[in-house]
């Protein structure tokens, strides 16, 4: 879980991983002001099944479009992205089309249907790589 770009309002970054942790999944909470490499460096290090990204400075499309590329270049196209934030319908739209797996937005406040998406995403992803 990592936020990209310049925004600095991480409280829900927070309340994803605190609440993936409490659902038993390992977390790597990378925190704020990251660069879509430091994300996608991390990820590889990590060996991360999910990756998440919060983004509510606006900078949802250029920041999602750069991991996905990122993502690609590094041989992790099999591992899922989600972001949340304030995001269009519009938007979301382009972001999936960039090979985001999820966009959540404020209407989408329900922590334990999320954190189902990211457990079934992780599960389709580790079918896929088998």
């Amino acid at each position: 879980v990592g936020k990209p770009g310049l925004d600095g309002h991480s409280n829900g970054a927070e309340q994803i991983a605190v609440r993936a942790r409490d659902c038993g999944m390992e977390v790597v909470y990378e925190g704020i002001r990251l660069t879509p490499a430091q994300i996608v460096n991390a990820a590889l290090e990590e060996s991360v099944h999910v990756v998440g990204l919060s983004i509510l400075s606006g900078s949802h499309l250029p920041l999602a479009e750069e991991v996905m590329t990122r993502m690609r270049a590094a041989g992790l196209e099999d591992v899922p992205v989600v972001i949340g934030g304030i995001i269009p319908e519009a938007d979301a739209a382009a972001l999936r089309s960039f090979g985001i797996a999820r966009v959540y937005t404020p209407k989408d406040f329900e922590l334990n249907r999320i954190m189902a998406d990211i457990i079934a995403l992780a599960a389709e992803a580790g079918r896929a790589a088998a």
